[in-house]
């Protein structure tokens, strides 16, 4: 049978695929709670200042380096196809900028380097609250950011702690994969999302403008990745354009103002040799057609909860151009109910080869705590009975 690695690039390219791939991303405080249950552990080295694993689940800096008991990294344990590792680099105007603004035992206020202040679970996993922000017109972007982003700063690229990931999981033949929110994540994170919905009708030259700053930077700065890290074998973009009722914009607005960067990125991948995954968490039906014409590779989480996000008929519709990954409702696991886990993941994958899907396995959510851990010890069971094509 194919490599992870190969197996992956014939589902995304359309070629001579033999199975569904198999991908998971499981919270670190899940881990946590499933190595109560019996998930294994491996002794690490850590340096001081570094991160470490803590039992609860959270990361936190290591004061005196040693050996410290971590999860074994899902990718390892369960085999999954696909691995991110990278690019980490800096992606606001003002580098190393992170300034606490408030805390509590339970979590923490810190304002990055576009002037956003976002809340983060200390103990938890999750998105972090959006909690105010500096940048709310052009001009403030004009005047305290904007040229901050124009040209090359190789210090923000953390080189060493890339390549190290990305030798690691190129040596073990898994897919890898140098992941990144772009455009509108970014503006979500930097202006906030009241100020990018007033401006996306009252000001859509300053959108363009900090696209088309953005998309530079982002291209001069992987060129740059590419050269001193190395080449992954893919892409992800993480930009959750919807919600649970529907899209944050309409369609029209996001093919006019957010789409061409989309495409011009892609393109640039692509260049490259590089298969592109679209990420947007929330209703993305009425925008499947402008991913596609982006020319993305692969939809992924396809949120079942959310509106007009049917992975079936995605795949009736759109699966001659576009691979699927993700689709499976998370909270089907959370039933901890084998024989219905075994039924909806069965039902699942066999739907979708059935409609002659391009299909990696994997749940439409984050995998809470809720889950137990011989509860998707069982759902990879059934996976492996069903994933040949």
């Amino acid at each position: 049978m194919a490599t992870a690695r190969s197996a992956i690039q014939s589902l995304l390219r359309g070629e001579g695929y033999e199975r569904v791939g198999l991908m998971g991303s499981p919270w670190d405080d899940t881990l946590a709670a499933w190595v109560q249950q019996g998930y294994p552990t491996r002794s690490v080295y850590r340096k001081a200042g570094e991160l470490s694993l803590r039992e609860d689940g959270a990361s936190t800096q290591v004061e005196i380096a040693g050996e410290y008991e971590e999860p074994v990294p899902a990718w390892q344990h369960f085999d999954y196809d696909l691995v991110e590792v990278g690019p980490f680099f800096d992606k606001f105007p003002l580098r190393g900028f992170d300034e606490m603004v408030d805390e509590s035992d339970q979590w923490y206020v810190s304002r990055n380097g576009a002037g956003a202040s976002l809340r983060y679970w200390k103990h938890k996993s999750g998105t972090p609250e959006h909690i105010g922000f500096l940048m709310t017109t052009r001009e403030i972007w004009d005047r305290d950011y904007r040229d901050h982003l124009l040209e090359l700063d190789p210090e923000r690229v953390k080189v060493r702690e890339m390549r190290k990931n990305l030798a690691e999981a190129t040596g073990a033949h898994v897919w890898t994969y140098y992941g990144q929110m772009f455009v509108w994540e970014l503006m979500r994170q930097s202006m906030g999302d009241l100020t990018l919905y007033e401006s996306l009708i009252l000001d859509p030259a300053w959108i363009h403008d900090y696209n088309r700053v953005y998309t530079d930077f982002f291209k001069t700065h992987l060129t740059y990745i590419f050269e001193h890290v190395g080449m992954p074998n893919g892409v992800w973009l993480y930009e959750d354009l919807g919600y649970r009722n529907g899209l944050f914009a309409s369609p029209r607005l996001l093919g006019e103002l957010i789409f061409p960067y989309y495409r011009e990125l892609v393109d640039f991948f692509h260049s490259y040799g590089l298969p592109v995954v679209f990420h947007s968490c929330g209703s993305t039906g009425e925008a499947l057609r402008l991913i596609v014409e982006a020319g993305f590779d692969a939809l992924n989480p396809m949120e079942r909860k959310a509106v007009n996000n049917d992975p079936f008929a995605f795949a009736e519709e759109y699966g001659g151009e576009i691979a699927f990954i993700g689709g499976l409702d998370a909270r089907v696991l959370e039933t901890n109910d084998k024989e219905i886990i075994g039924r909806e993941v069965a039902n699942y994958i066999d739907g979708m080869k059935e409609r002659g899907a391009r299909l990696v396995f994997a749940t439409d959510h984050s995998i809470s705590p809720n889950t137990r851990y011989d509860s998707y010890l069982h759902a990879l069971e059934v996976y492996r009975e069903h994933m040949l094509y």
